[in-house]
């Protein structure tokens, strides 16, 4: 007897969805009950999921005005009293990173020193996490956004599937590193009829650990693609070859190091069987998608018969939503931690899984001091 798939979100957070009558007593008494709920965003297709988390709490987004001068600056105005109260900013962030950046330290340096007891951020998608290793002689960026968000009053921060983990220490404050897996899983389960005869396929060795495991969640096979043509993280220099060599320097014979052999990459292969199976590739940002086309053309050239990418995070930008479209990749399922509207009507292949369950149930745990540790239940290390 095959052994019982772990629950699915509904059932997992079943208890969390409407009580009787909670949402008329939230809705009553959200002022008084010491937290607020505000959306640091300017632009209508970015508070799409602030609304929904708030109508998943009962409560009314908090009155506040954003909005950009003609001089490009951003302008943040409170229009109620905060002091003594629990904060959330909701901020998810669209195409214009640094604009949204902006709001969301100026919405919490006015809530800060309108006397707010705490502010925290929630933002499923923590803009520059990429930028969290040094690169030559480039920065951290990802620590230097860490500390303006803590200067600016942050004292706490909710987000969802940090592109490297080791990123909640930047921090000086608490941060709650969701995950969107268990929504993921279920998509799979109930949206993909013939899941079973799947295999979970990492695109490259970096993205292996999440992909084995989905796969053993599933109880599914894997595949690891490997050679790609493109450069991964690690391949790039990082710093530490300064600094430059200078021609004709002389050099103590004691300190000459060994020469490293260069670096080729192999041909590209597929380890594991996908011939005649559908190939699902999961990975946490989808942003530009050449290397998921080239891994679904590798994919298909095996034998795979249907192709599906899962990630948390949908940025697709550029010309991603035309490179989906002219593909092999038959659907690409995102969260909507990050607004893709546009995108969607260019390309009907992107679906959307909706993660606004998970993020409300934070708020009110912080806000009631509970334990966050049931959000994680059953969630491996990997994800």
């Amino acid at each position: 007897m095959p052994r019982k798939l772990l629950l699915p979100y509904k059932s997992v957070f079943s208890h969390f969805r409407a009580p009787r009558g909670l949402h008329d007593s939230l809705a009553m008494n959200a002022a008084r009950s010491g937290y607020r709920v505000f959306s640091a965003n300017s632009t209508a297709a970015c508070t799409e999921l602030a609304k929904r988390i708030t109508e998943r709490l009962g409560a009314e987004l908090g009155k506040s005005v954003v909005y950009q001068e003609t001089n490009g600056e951003t302008r943040v105005e409170i229009k109620e009293s905060v002091r003594g109260q629990d904060i959330f900013i909701i901020q998810t962030i669209p195409r214009d990173v640094n604009t949204a950046v902006m709001e969301l330290l100026i919405m919490a340096y006015a809530l800060k020193t309108s006397c707010a007891r705490n502010i925290i951020g929630v933002i499923p998608y923590f803009p520059y996490s990429k930028q969290s290793k040094m690169r030559k002689r480039g920065s951290i960026v990802c620590k230097l956004l860490a500390s303006m968000l803590a200067k600016a009053g942050l004292t706490h921060i909710i987000t969802m599937d940090l592109h490297q983990k080791e990123i909640q220490g930047f921090f000086s404050f608490p941060v709650d590193n969701l995950r969107a897996s268990p929504f993921l899983l279920q998509y799979i389960q109930e949206e993909i009829p013939d899941y079973r005869n799947a295999i979970i396929v990492a695109k490259s060795p970096d993205a292996a650990k999440r992909a084995q495991s989905y796969a053993e969640r599933l109880r599914l096979g894997l595949a690891v693609i490997h050679g790609e043509a493109q450069c991964t993280e690690q391949d790039m220099d990082d710093g530490r070859h300064s600094p430059p060599m200078v021609k004709n320097a002389t050099v103590h014979p004691g300190l000459e190091l060994p020469l490293m052999m260069a670096k080729e990459k192999p041909p590209i292969t597929v380890v594991g069987d996908v011939g005649g199976r559908i190939a699902i590739i999961v990975d946490d940002i989808i942003d530009d998608v050449e290397s998921f086309v080239a891994a679904a053309e590798i994919l298909k050239e095996r034998g795979a018969y249907k192709i599906f990418v899962m990630a948390t995070h949908g940025l697709l930008s550029a010309d991603a939503p035309r490179l989906i479209e002219e593909s092999s990749i038959d659907e690409v399922v995102v969260t909507n931690t990050v607004p893709h509207e546009v995108q969607k009507l260019q390309c009907p292949k992107i679906k959307t899984v909706d993660i606004s369950l998970i993020l409300s149930e934070a708020i009110r745990r912080i806000h009631n001091g509970e334990s966050m540790a049931y959000l994680f239940r059953n969630i491996a290390v990997d994800d």
